[in-house]
């Protein structure tokens, strides 16, 4: 069984996304976590999505309990822009009517491919068969030295707390991770991390095999929304 560490905050995601500053005396800021209220999902809640059909490579991204709506928005964007299904792993951080949630996703929501499951069981008996890619910062294996394959899945963990050891045990997989200048920074944002795991991944699969049905251009250049 594959085994890693439990945080992706070192090396996926900014554990100080959405924190409050507080006092911590004239040479430093100290960051106290928000309280995020944590309400049941269910796929009816979200925006319909149009069932937009996946890229040929079958690759998809399974949120583990997102905490911060902006982040899962962004996620979504990037979903509908690739063509991959997104799976979130309850409990979820927010409720599934959060406007930021909404606002980051823009209206792209009916593009994105996605399904929300009462625990990660559930996920992995409800996806279609996948070999599960986790991405957390204790991983000895650097993402961009791993070959990717039609059907994986992109595993990401909480942003304050990355994902469990003993997730990964129950449910073997490859660990991979990002690297980054720890000693300058303590992490990535979470979208960030999804973003490029999934595009090398897409590279990738795009460079092996001429027939790949990668994402292309279909609007005017220029415009960013």
């Amino acid at each position: 069984m594959a085994k890693a560490g439990d945080r992706l905050s070192k090396g996926c995601d900014n554990p100080s996304d959405n924190l409050s500053p507080i006092s911590g005396g004239p040479s430093s800021t100290i960051f106290r976590a928000p309280s995020f209220e944590i309400q049941p999902a269910s796929p009816e809640s979200f925006p319909a999505s149009s069932e937009a059909p996946a890229s040929s490579s079958g690759l998809s991204v399974l949120l583990y309990q997102p905490e911060i709506p902006p982040n899962t928005g962004n996620i979504a964007r990037t979903c509908a822009a690739t063509r991959t299904p997104l799976y979130l792993v309850e409990p979820l951080g927010f409720s599934i009517s959060d406007k930021q949630l909404k606002r980051a996703g823009l209206d792209y929501w009916e593009h994105v491919p996605l399904k929300v499951f009462p625990d990660f069981d559930a996920a992995i008996r409800g996806i279609p068969p996948s070999r599960m890619i986790y991405f957390s910062a204790r991983a000895s294996r650097i993402y961009i030295d791993f070959s990717y394959r039609p059907g994986d899945c992109l595993v990401f963990g909480p942003e304050t707390r990355g994902l469990p050891d003993k997730l990964i045990a129950n449910y073997p997989g490859v660990v991979v991770k990002i690297p980054i200048d720890s000693s300058r920074v303590r992490s990535l944002n979470l979208s960030t991390s999804v973003g490029i795991a999934l595009f090398e991944a897409i590279r990738q699969l795009s460079a092996q095999n001429s027939d790949f049905d990668a994402p292309t251009e279909t609007r005017s250049p220029g415009s960013c929304d």
